[in-house]
């Protein structure tokens, strides 16, 4: 008896002085700051992998307005994270054809749940290629109804607004889109 308690000691001795949190500073070498320690995935810095769909956009200054959206939204992390996702994304150009001051209010904080539906709107869970997409294909997004996919000639459209470009990332992929695709 005497015997098992001074192991269950020596062993409680030992698990206290081994796991005992120290103060000492990060190796050599070792950036790491205390903002990227709090972040998600968005705060992986790697120059060696390829960008994900928000570091993509982040990237285009074309797409300054959905990146200020997302950020507005919260859905940086959501959208960093592995997925795979389709975003339809509507250039600066895009927004700007939405009546003025139409995205100065969706991005005030008591309009984020709207904010989060419109982009919830325009992200699809998986990777749609556009060579697979058919015409007349419907496809549910993640918040907020289906949008249509139609084929003219060799253009692909998605609720009527042409797919502009198409860019891979490692999370999935981004179609360029010129309209904002309002939910209905």
């Amino acid at each position: 008896m005497k015997k098992s308690i001074k192991i269950v000691i020596l062993v409680g001795l030992l698990s206290f002085f081994g796991c005992k949190k120290t103060d000492e500073a990060a190796p050599t070498g070792t950036t790491e700051t205390t903002e990227t320690k709090a972040a998600g995935q968005e705060g992986v810095v790697d120059d060696a992998s390829a960008r994900n769909i928000v570091q993509t956009a982040i990237g285009s200054k074309d797409h300054s307005t959905l990146v200020a959206a997302v950020k507005a939204a919260d859905l940086v992390t959501a959208l960093s994270n592995a997925g795979p996702f389709t975003v339809f994304a509507p250039t600066n150009a895009a927004f700007d054809k939405l009546p003025k001051g139409t995205v100065d209010e969706l991005l005030l904080p008591e309009n984020k749940e709207k904010l989060t539906n419109i982009l919830g709107y325009h992200t699809y869970v998986g990777t749609l290629k556009i060579e697979y997409m058919q015409d007349g294909q419907e496809f549910d997004m993640v918040f907020g109804g289906k949008v249509k996919i139609t084929k003219k000639g060799d253009k692909t459209f998605v609720n009527g607004s042409e797919i502009l470009a198409s860019i891979p990332t490692s999370n999935g992929i981004i179609h360029v889109i010129g309209t904002v695709l309002l939910p209905k």
